[in-house]
């Protein structure tokens, strides 16, 4: 049970990098870069929901990092 709590620790972590990562910031980082094309296309509407989604995501990803982190802490054998 640690093991898969371990492992599903590491996939969150690596998510939540990558859902940081493509958000758009002040200076538009790397979401800006990929979806730059997709604005001139779609229209700025679009943008700002996967904006929207990209924020709501982080949320849920912090809030199951924490989570996942104090219970593998708590769960952890010490010896």
């Amino acid at each position: 049970m640690l093991t898969a709590a371990k492992i599903l620790l590491i996939l969150v972590s690596l998510s939540l990098i990558v859902v940081v990562v493509l958000q758009s910031g002040r200076s538009a980082g790397l979401s800006g870069a990929i979806t730059g094309g997709a604005e001139q296309l779609f229209g700025k509407q679009k943008a700002r929901g996967i904006d929207a989604l990209l924020s709501k995501l982080t949320v849920i990803l912090a809030v199951l990092f924490f989570v996942l982190t104090i219970s593998v802490a708590y769960f952890l054998p010490t010896n």
